[in-house]
């Protein structure tokens, strides 16, 4: 069984030199990427390789960490930006058996973005492009973003929303208080960053993006980011925000859902029940997930699926998606 991981991230000297110069209550993440996780995220050779290998995933689909070029300037957003893709598609052509990639989009250059997501997906064949939510206090809904989203549809490519920290206004309201150690946990990978990511794609929802753009699909981490099991309550929201469709049509019909390395089956089969066995996704979020003793694989013949469900979560779907394999 072939094993694609879609959100499995590296980290290069000059975009951790763009965050350094940053002032410190933008984004105080810098401590997440360090020791051996930062070692890790530097690799793109070798060392990448034989864990993969020991964990079972065959083709890894690259993404440039959190929180990517958001809060950068548009001047250094975009110049990072075409040099991260370019070293994306030089590591992909280097082994293309073993990685694809997602692009790194300049936000805050917004006017250049949707060419520059264009160039990355026909000329240096990216996959879609990984968003990492707000950029600076503008949320993912704002005017300025809706041309991405044109050309994410119009080329048949989607767009990964993955966390970032809660800007700094809404980390002093409700996740400070215990420390600085329990600050930035609670404010990132232990609660934030998963609420931050849930409420931009419900503000795309919101918006009327999909309805502007019925093609367009997002994928959204750790199991739809915590937005994804109050479907239900989500549900409600129709009566008020006058949408085209219910919000739970929305999630099946633009919607993919990645395990993003927490390998838990309950929430593998509720995940199955909101949007269905075709919009299921692998991924392991390496480096931050990583388990020794074939985790991944593992967790993928473990699961509670026909062959056919596997190989559709472990690999299909996303070929399918990508335009691999025929079927929409």
């Amino acid at each position: 069984m072939k094993v694609i991981a879609i959100e499995e991230h590296f980290l290069t000297r000059d975009v951790r030199e763009a965050w350094a110069a940053l002032p410190a209550e933008i984004d105080p993440t810098q401590s997440l990427h360090l020791g051996e996780i930062e070692e890790r995220l530097d690799d793109l050779g070798d060392a990448r390789l034989r864990l993969m290998d020991e964990t079972g995933v065959d083709i890894q689909v690259l993404s440039l960490t959190t929180p990517g070029l958001h809060n950068l300037e548009s001047v250094k957003s975009l110049e990072l930006s075409r040099r991260i893709n370019d070293l994306v598609a030089a590591t992909i052509a280097h082994r293309p058996d073993r990685f694809q990639g997602f692009a790194a989009l300049p936000t805050s250059a917004a006017k250049e973005a949707p060419g520059e997501l264009e160039r990355c997906v026909r000329d240096l064949g990216l996959k879609g492009a990984m968003l990492h939510g707000r950029t600076r206090d503008k949320n993912l809904d704002h005017s300025d973003f809706w041309p991405i989203f044109e050309r994410a549809a119009s080329l048949h490519v989607p767009l990964f929303i993955h966390p970032q920290i809660p800007q700094r206004a809404v980390r002093e309201a409700y996740y400070s208080g215990f420390g600085a150690q329990v600050d930035l946990a609670f404010s990132t990978y232990g609660f934030g960053w998963h609420c931050e990511a849930g409420i931009q794609f419900v503000r795309l929802l919101l918006a009327g993006v999909f309805d502007r753009y019925p093609d367009l699909q997002i994928i959204l981490g750790h199991w739809g980011e915590v937005v994804l099991f109050y479907v239900e309550r989500l549900a409600a929201l129709n009566r008020s925000a006058g949408l085209a469709r219910s919000i739970p049509d929305y999630m099946r019909q633009n919607l993919y859902v990645t395990a993003s390395g927490m390998f838990s089956q309950p929430y593998l089969h509720r995940s199955i029940e909101i949007v269905g066995i075709d919009r299921i996704l692998f991924s392991t979020d390496y480096p931050y997930q990583y388990r020794p003793g074939g985790d991944a694989r593992r967790f993928l013949e473990e699961a509670r699926l026909d062959d056919a469900g596997k190989n559709k979560f472990a690999h299909a779907n996303w070929e399918r998606l990508i335009g691999l394999i025929p079927g929409a």
